[in-house]
């Protein structure tokens, strides 16, 4: 079981958790880019390869029966943040399809480049499976 950690008289955050409290058997799963399971990047830049990238995780998590829900941290690197902010409510629904309406405790962070050269987003999750 998973609590969304809210502080009293803060602002509630979009489309992520500022803090949440977990119990239970933790994974982790390496960053995830947006490439398919014979490593090619999919083509169409940022939001499908954010897609991508998230469905990826949910493929490691699947492999030790974790879901979507119980992800209590991603951490977001990206290419261009002008990019990022430009695409918010396409990447919001990318998320919604993968991810359905559950929102962990999320950071973004713009970085100059990915190990994968034509990569723009790699993202890294971490589960508590109750």
């Amino acid at each position: 079981m998973h609590r969304i950690l809210q502080p009293d008289g803060w602002a509630r955050p979009r489309g992520y958790a500022n803090g949440v409290s977990a119990q239970g058997r933790t994974v982790w799963v390496a960053g995830q880019i947006g490439w398919d399971a014979e490593q090619r990047l999919v083509a169409g830049g940022l939001v499908p390869q954010a897609e991508q990238a998230l469905r990826n995780i949910v493929a490691v998590l699947a492999t030790d029966g974790a879901r979507a829900e119980h992800v209590v941290r991603l951490t977001w690197y990206v290419t261009d943040r002008a990019a990022y902010l430009a695409s918010a409510a396409a990447l919001g629904d990318a998320y919604r399809r993968v991810m359905g309406r559950h929102f962990p405790a999320m950071s973004a962070v713009e970085v100059s480049a990915l190990m994968e050269a034509d990569a723009v987003v790699e993202i890294e999750a971490t589960a508590v499976v109750p």
